[in-house]
């Protein structure tokens, strides 16, 4: 991190861009989520069930390219600085949006999402950056301010693609790549660079890899159960892109606006959480108490969402499900303590990674739970499944948290 007598001034206005970034980075991948599969439906001629396949094999390799380099980008970051790593791959990735806007077959926009999941894993850098500009005591405020931006751009970029895709299917794609490159080419002018030489270390292929940079996070015995307490965070959260327009339609007959509006809200509302909430509540009562309290929101919040009835009820679990917000800052916030300023970049990489792994196992898991329970074969029907499942996972998580960050 900077040293403790750093302007105030200097450190705002960096993290101002980083929010910056993370929001347009988010909303640029969000405002191509209405308009990809139906161009990929178009490249196979309406063939809607080969599309399906394909556009599944590209969420996969999307989430393969994620964690194989996230730790090579954290690595390449502690090694020559965060700002040259974000910037380029803020270039790259509205390169790539270029790219497949130009796409003349699916087999172009397949090489686009590669594309795309390499430089995408730039959120490692940034987690980093937040890592080196803030001191231990305000990072889950830098965290929940990261995680914040990633709702803000998540809830506006499909939004804005539903729009322009009315227009052209190809213009999300422009406006993404536009998006990106205006943010690139403001950071090349503001950014400064947050990791002094002398902080840096050697780029090591060692480390700098999926099995390296998981290693890191045996060095302390809290750190790896914490690691372990943020697989299952990640693949529980995996429920909600994969299940979730699914359960709406079929057990309260929610259509697309329904839908939209619910995600928008829930958007919302984990932002006033991530972004207004997280700091006041580590403040008062520490990171392991929030850690432990935003579990026990998220059990009770999946919970809520299995077990309604009605829409109406589903909704009320909302707010409940955004408290679940306190857990992933006040938990990075904890982990970054535990390593190096030498390795804050492969700690990001490493958990990237997690997430990584979480996107590969999650959907089909939570897909295939739900297909089981509402199979015309079965005597009873439980569609909530998927989400009692992870609230299941969260309840895990909850005891593992409890127990590894016991004062000794």
């Amino acid at each position: 991190m900077m040293e403790s007598n750093s302007p105030a001034t200097p450190r705002r206005a960096a993290l101002v861009f980083i929010f910056v970034t993370v929001v347009l980075d988010v909303l640029a991948l969000g405002i191509i989520i209405p308009v990809l599969p139906k161009l990929v439906v178009d490249f196979l001629e309406g063939d809607t069930a080969r599309a399906a396949g394909i556009y599944g094999l590209f969420g996969t390799v999307w989430a393969l390219m994620q964690f194989f380099f996230s730790p090579v980008i954290g690595g390449l970051s502690d090694r020559y600085g965060r700002r040259p790593v974000v910037l380029l791959s803020n270039f790259g990735l509205g390169l790539d949006y270029i790219l497949m806007a130009l796409a003349p077959t699916v087999g172009w926009l397949f090489v686009g999402r590669v594309i795309s999941g390499i430089t995408g894993a730039s959120f490692t850098t940034a987690g980093a950056y937040i890592a080196d500009v803030t001191p231990p005591e305000k990072r889950a405020a830098g965290f929940g301010m990261l995680s914040a931006a990633f709702g803000l751009g998540f809830v506006l970029g499909p939004a804005v693609g539903g729009v322009l895709g009315g227009i052209n299917p190809r213009l999300p794609f422009w406006g993404a790549a536009g998006f990106t490159l205006v943010n690139a080419t403001y950071g090349l002018f503001v950014l400064p660079e947050s990791l002094p030489r002398e902080r840096r270390t050697n780029f090591s292929w060692k480390r700098a890899n999926p099995v390296g940079a998981l290693k890191l996070l045996r060095s302390h015995p809290e750190l790896l159960g914490l690691a372990a307490v943020t697989s299952l965070f990640y693949l529980a959260h995996e429920v909600l892109p994969s299940t979730f327009v699914l359960y709406a339609n079929y057990r309260y007959g929610w259509g697309e606006r329904t839908v939209g509006l619910t995600l928008a809200g829930a958007g919302v509302c984990a932002m006033v959480v991530q972004g207004g909430f997280v700091q006041p509540v580590v403040t008062r009562f520490g990171e392991r108490k929030a850690v432990l309290a935003g579990l026990m929101f998220g059990v009770a919040g999946f919970a809520i969402y299995g077990l309604a009835t009605t829409g109406a009820v589903f909704l009320v679990g909302v707010p409940v499900m955004a408290l679940w917000g306190f857990f992933g800052p006040a938990a990075q916030g904890m982990m970054t303590g535990h390593v190096s300023p030498f390795e804050q970049g492969q700690l990001q990489g490493a958990l990237n990674g997690l997430r990584g792994i979480s996107g590969l196992i999650g959907p089909s898991l939570f897909t295939l739970t739900f297909a089981a329970f509402i199979g015309s074969q079965r005597d009873w029907q439980l569609p909530g499944a998927p989400f009692l499942l992870a609230s299941l996972l969260l309840a895990v998580a909850l005891l593992l948290a409890w127990r590894i960050t016991r004062p000794s």
